[in-house]
């Protein structure tokens, strides 16, 4: 019986199709593993650029592109019209990579064609002309792609080239040219090079390839990855992940950084798993944790797709940081009362409006916001745990902005021990609070985890960080640590070393986005604006060297001359992605603020467009808040109401009179919380407004 393999680039085309279609290409596929002879299911090319590359007839419209990798493996590459699987496939041809060994596929004609234009093209200088080619051969590319290197001159050319040049060798060529050394890249590649290549086993290389290539146990298994293809990419693991993933050992935390669409999330769950397979029964469990219960949710369901393992599924536990906190604290016999925020909100208000009057920095008279004691309170005294007057009065303010004098400090304190009481009468505590009894409980106790993991840690308070340093022993492969300071979308600034969890040496950089093409990076780098951002290391972080390997369409952004007319728009985008065959849960819709994202869903079910539902089990397009997204993929993405008025939110900037430092780091906020929202696209992303642009969108190039 034959071997399947499914390709990456399959799944992708798969999940496209029509439903009729998807039922030919299982049928086919049945027909083809089950066959005495499958070789007589497919048909050689004539003019093939690789005679391992062949087509296989699905239905009078489709056929499949099937690489042989030799015995009776076989890799399902593509699915497509029959003329353009045909083109497809005399095009391609599969080579090995001679450094790190993996099955690389190219669009070998596209390539000799470029070449033939180029060569003769006047130019003042070349992309590449300071690699030489022992360079070139130093990180893995292939000798025979030099003509083509010395006729590339900018990076618009390069970037034409992305859907034609082999997968791994165009992430080094992008590396360099975004300004990266030979000896940074060849770095980032030192573990995954193998010796004694042999550069005509496909079949090994596949192995190689668990990124690009899946191999398939049997029927049940292939049943349960075509139900459900997009899914199925957020558990595919790309070699540096890899790596990083399944090292044997660090000896402490680790953290893992890498801005949007770099894997930092898929690594997590690839780890989490690693080490609770490691874990005899009955000797400890794998924490995997994150800010809200939204994302926890999320992680849970990929870790459903990524094991089915029960043994290995019960030694992780799956929680928010939150409520981790809560159950601790009921255990330790605590009555625990969650605040709501709009409790605390008005306790603020109250504070606020009770507070004496100051002069600001331009002599006006005014008095302190509801919402800057709160972020005081949270983000120095719970922050640094301080407890009189006197603590604080001594407390640095880093990232806080203007600077209080002592008798502005004494009515800042005034006002927060007031709110503290009040919440104290009402037995109330806040996630903040809960986590830091939740700590202190914990720290009494044995270490309730063998190792912990933690997504999305840049959200996380101080607090949050200190119960979970409490839950772990120190010790190898203790904690596992995964950030990006770009897409910080709350006001929690920590340096982990003040907290005792030391990283320092054993950091990663993920560089390589996977998930987003190169025409949505452009553009949501763009938003950010360029200004620098401080990781959880304490150290300057960077977008240098963060680039995408694959290319799609242009982002759209269109102005209509009122909401009414940009609902319509939307509604009749997302029915043409529906009848284009792509999967309800695989289409995002998102917007600044809850009350726009029930105006939306309302305006889409009237439509007959099913919204997804997740308390009530309705599988639908998802429609949520910028700051739901979090963690989440969609293959295709709306993001609207992107007008003045609505993004920046105005109810979540501090006043530029009141404290412009603070004003300037809230204004930056939002512009990682676009960011994080537009990032959440695989490959079509759909932008509008109403009225005013947004000051936060890029200008068009």
């Amino acid at each position: 019986m034959a071997e399947l393999a499914l390709e990456r680039g399959f799944l992708a085309a798969y999940a496209r199709l029509e439903p009729r279609a998807q039922r030919a290409v299982i049928a086919a596929i049945d027909r083809f593993v089950e066959h005495t002879h499958p070789d007589l299911l497919l048909e050689e090319l004539t003019g093939a650029r690789d005679p391992h590359i062949r087509t296989m007839r699905i239905d009078q419209a489709h056929d499949g592109v099937v690489l042989f990798l030799g015995g009776e493996r076989y890799a399902l590459i593509n699915v497509l019209p029959h003329d353009a699987a045909v083109a497809f496939a005399t095009r391609r041809r599969a080579t090995v990579n001679q450094l790190v060994g993996v099955l690389e596929l190219r669009d070998q004609t596209g390539i000799e064609d470029y070449v033939r234009a180029e060569a003769g093209q006047p130019r003042d200088g070349g992309l590449f002309d300071h690699v030489s080619a022992a360079d070139f051969a130093h990180l893995g590319v292939d000798e025979d792609l030099m003509p083509l290197l010395r006729v590339i001159g900018t990076d618009q050319q390069l970037e034409s080239l992305g859907g034609r040049l082999p997968e791994t060798q165009l992430d080094i060529l992008n590396g360099l040219a975004s300004g990266m050394s030979v000896e940074e890249l060849r770095a980032e590649l030192t573990d995954r090079i193998v010796s004694g290549v042999d550069t005509d086993n496909l079949l090994a290389a596949a192995r190689r390839t668990p990124e690009r290539i899946r191999f398939v146990s049997g029927p049940v298994e292939l049943a349960a990855i075509l139900a459900y293809p997009f899914d199925e990419w957020r558990t595919f693991l790309h070699p540096t992940q890899r790596d990083v993933a399944y090292r044997e050992t660090y000896r402490g935390p680790a953290l893992v950084t890498g801005s949007a669409g770099t894997g930092k999330t898929v690594t997590g769950l690839h780890r989490a798993v690693f080490l609770a397979g490691r874990l005899p029964d009955g000797e400890g469990k794998v924490l995997l944790t994150t800010f809200t219960r939204a994302l926890a949710d999320a992680l849970d369901r990929q870790l459903h797709r990524l094991t089915t393992d029960p043994a290995v599924r019960s030694r992780i536990d799956v929680i928010s940081v939150d409520k981790i906190a809560y159950e601790v604290v009921s255990r330790g016999g605590k009555r625990a009362t969650v605040a709501e925020n709009d409790v605390v909100d008005s306790l603020w208000e109250e504070a606020a409006a009770t507070a004496p009057t100051y002069l600001n920095r331009v002599g006006q008279v005014t008095r302190f916001s509801g919402a800057f004691l709160r972020r005081e309170w949270e983000q120095v005294v719970l922050a640094q745990q301080l407890t009189t007057l006197a603590a604080y009065r001594d407390a640095p303010r880093k990232g806080r902005g203007e600077r209080l004098r002592a008798v502005q400090r004494e009515q800042v304190w005034t006002a927060i021990d007031a709110v503290q009481r009040k919440l104290a009468k009402r037995r109330l505590r806040t996630h903040t609070q809960l986590a830091d009894d939740a700590a202190a409980i914990a720290r009494q106790a044995p270490a309730t985890y063998r190792h912990v993991i933690v997504d999305e840690g840049q959200d996380l308070h101080p607090a949050q960080w200190r119960l979970l340093r409490a839950l772990v022993a120190p010790g190898r492969n203790d904690m596992f640590l995964l950030a990006d300071p770009y897409q910080r979308i709350y006001d929690s600034h920590v340096s982990l070393t003040q907290l005792g969890i030391e990283v320092r040496g054993r950091s990663r950089r993920l560089t390589v986005n996977y998930r987003t093409t190169h025409e949505i990076l452009d553009l949501s780098v763009r938003i950010l604006n360029g200004d620098a951002a401080v990781g959880l290391d304490d150290a300057d972080d960077t977008l240098r060297g963060y680039r995408s390997i694959t290319r799609g369409e242009m982002p759209v952004l269109l102005k209509h001359g009122n909401r009414n007319a940009e609902h319509e728009a939307l509604c009749e985008r997302v029915k043409t992605w529906l009848k284009q065959g792509v999967e309800p849960h695989a289409i995002g819709v998102a917007a600044r603020t809850g009350q726009l994202v029930k105006t939306i869903s309302k305006i889409l079910i009237e439509a007959g467009i099913t919204v997804a539902d997740d308390q009530r089990g309705v599988d639908g397009v998802h429609v949520a808040t910028m700051h739901r997204l979090k963690g989440l993929e969609f293959q295709c993405l709306a993001v609207v109401g992107l007008e003045a008025g609505v993004l920046p939110a105005p109810y979540a900037l501090t006043s530029a009179a009141e404290d412009p430092h603070a004003h300037k780091q809230d204004l930056q906020r939002e512009r990682c919380l676009l960011f994080v929202a537009v990032t959440r696209a695989r490959d079509v992303l759909y932008l509008s407004h109403s009225g005013t642009p947004s000051s936060l969108l890029p200008e068009s190039r």
